[in-house]
């Protein structure tokens, strides 16, 4: 039986990739790999992420352009820039206080 970590991130919390240069807003997460494993094997084997953790649903952003991605956490850091993202859907599922922190608009995110 495999133990179950618990999230370091939680919904709404921004974070910043440790390798890739984007950041993005966590909308949801799963508590261990829940992609197809051909999503998995595209990963170049030196830098594949275990599958027993935590990993996340981000409404992501780089300099050129705004996306979803699926991102295990031993690849997240904290982004403390202050920045709002400009991501569409973020105004969509979120409000954002006037200490620059994202809350759901609904329960019915996890």
């Amino acid at each position: 039986m495999t133990k179950t970590r618990e999230a370091k991130f939680r919904i709404g919390d921004v974070v910043r990739h440790r390798l890739f240069p984007f950041r993005g807003v966590v909308f949801d997460i799963d508590p261990t790999f829940s992609n197809t494993e051909e999503w998995w094997e595209s990963i170049p084997p030196e830098v594949r992420p275990h599958k027993d953790q935590p990993f996340y649903h981000l409404f992501a952003e780089n300099a050129e352009t705004e996306y979803i991605a699926y991102v295990s956490e031993q690849n997240l850091l904290p982004d403390e820039s202050g920045e709002p993202l400009r991501h569409p859907q973020v105004k969509e599922v979120f409000d954002r206080d006037r200490r620059g922190h994202y809350r759901p608009r609904s329960s019915s995110l996890n």
